[in-house]
C-alpha cells in the first residue's frame, strides 16, 4: 500500500492513489490532519488550476509547503479533486 512518509512517521497511506505527471495523489482523507498547519502560499497550473499548500509540523520539525492540492481543479484535472500530493521531505513507499 502506498505511503507518505516525514519524519519518520507515516502521515498518508491508502491503496486508492493516483499518478498526475508523476506525482502520487493521495486521497485527502488518508492524510493525518495532526501534522498539517495551513500556509498563506498558492500556485497556478495552466491545466489542474490554482494550488493551495500546507506546512507539515510536528515533534519540533517543520517543512514548509510539504503538501499541496487543488481545492477547486479545473474539469480536465478532476482526477486531482480532493487529493494531496508530496514534496521537499517527504518520501514515498509503495
Amino acid at each position: 500500500m502506498p505511503k507518505a512518509i516525514w519524519n519518520d512517521e507515516v502521515i498518508a497511506e491508502s491503496d486508492d492513489t493516483v499518478v498526475v505527471e508523476g506525482r502520487i495523489y493521495f486521497p485527502r482523507e488518508s492524510l493525518r490532519e495532526d501534522v498539517l498547519a495551513p500556509s498563506d502560499t498558492h500556485t497556478v497550473c495552466p491545466w489542474k488550476g490554482k494550488a493551495s499548500y500546507y506546512t507539515l509540523t510536528s515533534n519540533g520539525h517543520t517543512t514548509p509547503d510539504a503538501v499541496w492540492f487543488y481545492p477547486e481543479p479545473k474539469p480536465d484535472a478532476g482526477v486531482v479533486r480532493d487529493r494531496v500530493a508530496f514534496w521537499k521531505d517527504v518520501q514515498l513507499e509503495d
